[in-house]
């Protein structure tokens, strides 16, 4: 179903891809938008026990394009290195390709915490627990992942 990677030498390892993704503070959310023209929007996530989750507002264009058509992919760039002598980038990046929904329950306050934690880990704790509890206007989006592909610059596959 996914397509194998056309340089199977550049492939990043699980391990590699799970890192890129622990490490990341944003990435690219694509899905199929208004009139079926692509909509990509950048965004804050976690990665959370395998599956991608991003804060929303309730509604808009990025909700209503996920619960029109749950495929979506999400990319990540873990380097991105410039090297103008070897006209050329050193980079290192993340596809995830999955299924969007709104998380709920359990899974919700899992997921709204990471987040919080992620981004706002200086501020005290008691003030990030009150953010989550006050916080009616929003949804959190997961992202089940079926196909993960990560890729790096030959140069550094050669490392």
């Amino acid at each position: 179903m996914f397509r194998a990677m056309r340089r199977a030498q550049q492939q990043l390892t699980e391990s590699q891809t799970a890192t890129i993704l622990e490490e990341g503070s944003y990435g690219i959310l694509a899905c199929l938008g208004d009139d079926s023209y692509p909509y990509a929007i950048p965004l804050n996530y976690v990665y959370l026990d395998e599956k991608l989750y991003m804060h929303s507002a309730k509604h808009g264009h990025k909700v209503d394009a996920i619960t029109n058509h749950q495929k979506v992919s999400f990319t990540v760039v873990g380097q991105d290195q410039i090297v103008s002598k070897e006209y050329t980038t050193y980079y290192s990046s993340v596809i995830a390709f999955g299924k969007a929904r709104q998380a709920e329950g359990d899974e919700y306050m899992r997921a709204f915490t990471a987040l919080v934690d992620t981004y706002a880990s200086d501020q005290p704790k008691q003030e990030r627990t009150e953010q989550i509890s006050d916080c009616t206007q929003a949804i959190i989006i997961a992202i089940d992942i079926e196909h993960l592909s990560g890729k790096q610059a030959k140069e550094l596959s050669q490392n």
